[in-house]
């Protein structure tokens, strides 16, 4: 599942694929269907934290080191109530949301932007 998540990444992305930095954390929105509560989550690599039932693990955030602003490539895991497997695994592109999302009845997620500094 990563590895067709990223070579989709690499295909969509050719900027990428070439030349990318990597951010020390990124942000990824998180919306709970039923109460409506939307959430910016600020995440550092390999930082973990919760919202609602779900606990969103940021691996990585990648960005074109052209424009730094540009893209944001977030690998996540995402578990629903501590439950394996995750409900997600894989790189989210900020661009392209729809490429590699979230499936869950009750949780939207998908990323921002990397923090650059």
């Amino acid at each position: 599942m990563k590895r067709l998540a990223f070579l989709i990444t690499m295909l969509t992305a050719p900027a990428f694929a070439q030349e990318a930095s990597t951010a020390p954390g990124g942000v990824v929105r998180v919306l709970d269907k039923i109460t409506g509560v939307v959430e910016d989550v600020e995440l550092r690599n390999g930082e973990s934290r919760q919202f609602g039932l779900l606990t969103i693990e940021l691996g990585e955030c990648r960005y074109p080191s052209s424009n730094p602003s540009g893209d944001a490539y977030e690998l996540l895991t995402i578990t629903y109530r501590d439950q394996q497997p995750p409900v997600f695994e894989g790189w989210m592109i900020a661009s392209a949301p729809a490429i590699s999302a979230l499936e869950h009845p009750r949780y939207d997620v998908w990323a921002l932007r990397c923090i650059t500094s």
